[in-house]
């Protein structure tokens, strides 16, 4: 498991989250929706680590 690659998943999810968040305040649309994609990218790079980590699990 790669614990810089976790961090930054999580940094893109918190960033996505807040950028949403001031679409919503601010009633922009594109904000909202960059929020959402930031959100699922940092969802997607957390899925990648847990195959990579099953594989290895595996492995040994």
């Amino acid at each position: 498991m790669s614990a810089e690659e976790r961090a930054k998943a999580t940094a893109k999810n918190v960033e996505g989250k807040a950028q949403e968040a001031l679409g919503n305040v601010t009633g922009d649309p594109e904000d909202q929706a960059a929020g959402k994609a930031k959100q699922v990218e940092g969802e997607a790079r957390h899925a990648k680590e847990d195959v990579k980590d099953n594989v290895k699990q595996k492995l040994d």
